[in-house]
């Protein structure tokens, strides 16, 4: 999934010709934490976070610190062409909340730890109607196959299927599945083999 299906486009930016507590009021009545900093050609030049910008509010109102004092120089950035999976990286590793998105030097988005959530919410089926089976199996190849074909010879449904990551000798698998006869499906999956986990309906 690339990077410019879930980001927010054109998104609101501020210049460095404003003050801080106008950076803060534009933050508040637009409910955003994040506010790139561009020039008059939609530049890039820096990005400005509320957290960043309400420890500098009183020393701002004393003329202490102007905007491009506060503001991140030089942001991590990402291409709309990217995967999501650099952007959850990058924000998972430097444990910050979004990332501009430019094309050259032009910003034309921003993606941020809340898209990138609601886009494994939808992935995973998790506010739709349906149920997950957690299921243990030995590393063997073709266990997964197996689980597969027993859970469609039962009727059920797929919609995602994760897995753990760690290399062991056992995994345990995690399948969404549209509503279903999730007992009928557990009790199959155990004749074959499998250790049922949990059922979550």
């Amino acid at each position: 999934m690339k990077i410019k299906s879930m980001m927010v486009p054109d998104p609101i930016t501020i210049t460095v010709k404003h003050s801080v507590p106008e950076a803060i009021e534009l933050m508040k009545v637009s409910g955003i934490r994040h506010l790139p900093v561009v020039d008059d050609n939609q530049a890039l030049i820096g990005l400005l976070t509320l957290a960043d910008l309400k420890q500098a509010l009183v020393p701002s109102m004393l003329g202490d610190f102007s905007l491009p004092d506060m503001m991140i120089k030089n942001p991590i950035t990402v291409s709309p062409e990217d995967d999501v999976e650099i952007a959850a990286q990058i924000i998972y590793k430097h444990k910050i909340g979004g990332l501009p998105v430019v094309s050259g030097q032009r910003l034309v988005g921003i993606i941020t730890e809340s898209d990138l959530l609601r886009a494994f919410i939808d992935m995973m089926g998790i506010l739709s109607s349906s149920t997950r089976i957690d299921l243990t199996t030995s590393d063997a190849s073709g266990g997964l196959n197996n689980a597969i074909q027993i859970i469609h010879d039962q009727g059920g449904d797929i919609i995602n299927v994760g897995m753990t990551a760690q290399r062991t000798s056992k995994r345990t698998y995690y399948f969404r599945l549209s509503s279903c006869d999730s007992q009928k499906i557990s009790k199959a999956l155990e004749r074959g083999g499998f250790i049922v986990q949990a059922v979550m309906e």
